[in-house]
């Protein structure tokens, strides 16, 4: 019995010695430049805006991820995850009955009362920040390593830093087309070159009519937009199909129903996470279009 009981206890032994990284400290700086430090890798995570939920798969962590926020509906796997919160509301107590032990926030999304309520409940937030396209490798790496899935998440991240050199290197030739990026329609709103998709429009060659303005996301007359005098106009909403917003802007008034209108899948663009790169392509080649055809 005592020889049986000690093979037990060096089995035990030997698998805890195998095993020692998984259950060691992990940290990651965020974007309030606090480090949020875990005893060991997070095994139950909840993600409060659907890019951090993306983000949260794609660091190789989407079997960690328990709760979700509305609308988390990439990949498909997200959509039977529970609901903890929206863009106004979050279930705190339905996260402490998850066992959450990382949750993560947007800076921008996220109130800072609310990440405060959460933080005082004892659970670890990262707040994570995307105001250039190099933040999302940066978040996707923070978020494997707090996971303890840093290998598991460098094919993801390597392809991703890839997909954005190649991007950089590009070059185009001739004027660069001006243009008009639709957020929202009513009101019609824009984006500033402060926000990820005015850095595409630059990456593609492009101009962003209403680059210099000091909101990231401003409002936009129809004054002010025929005087841009836009080559193009790009966006859409999540709500609107391809051919929706072509045909809405055919019916404006002279001249913008002139303008060619190309709509871009505002789930791709508008999420700051890999997936993006697919966006900034189809920017490109609408952009590449208008610099080669009549202006």
């Amino acid at each position: 019995m005592k020889i049986l009981w000690s093979c037990a206890a060096l089995v035990l032994c030997g698998l805890a010695a195998a095993t020692p990284s998984s259950a060691a400290p992990v940290e990651a700086t965020d974007a309030r430049g606090r480090t949020v430090r875990l005893a060991q890798p997070a095994q139950r995570i909840v993600a409060l805006a659907p890019h951090l939920t993306e983000l949260a798969f794609a660091a190789a962590a989407g079997d960690r991820v328990v709760g979700v926020a509305r609308f988390s509906d990439h990949p498909p796997e997200a959509r039977a995850l529970p609901v903890v919160s929206d863009a106004h509301h979050f279930d705190l107590e339905r996260m402490l009955a998850l066992r959450a032990d990382l949750v993560l926030a947007w800076d921008s999304g996220t109130p800072r009362e609310a990440i405060a309520r959460i933080e005082r409940a004892g659970l670890p937030v990262f707040v994570a920040a995307a105001g250039r396209l190099d933040d999302i490798a940066v978040n996707l790496a923070a978020i494997a390593r707090l996971a303890g899935r840093t290998e598991a998440a460098r094919a993801e991240r390597e392809a991703f830093a890839a997909g954005l050199s190649a991007m950089r290197q590009r070059r185009s030739e001739g004027k660069p087309p001006r243009v008009f990026y639709e957020i929202w329609d009513r009101p019609r709103m824009t984006v500033s070159d402060r926000h990820l998709i005015g850095e595409i429009i630059a990456l593609c060659g492009g101009v962003n009519v209403f680059g210099g303005e000091r909101p990231l996301t401003p409002e936009v007359s129809r004054e002010a937009l025929i005087a841009a005098r836009p080559d193009l106009v790009l966006g859409g909403t999540s709500a609107d199909r391809p051919q929706d917003f072509a045909a809405r802007w055919g019916t404006q008034p002279p001249p913008m129903n002139r303008w060619p209108a190309h709509y871009i899948p505002a789930d791709l663009i508008q999420r700051p996470t890999p997936r993006i790169l697919e966006a900034a392509r189809q920017v490109c080649t609408h952009l590449d279009a208008a610099r080669s055809g009549p202006r």
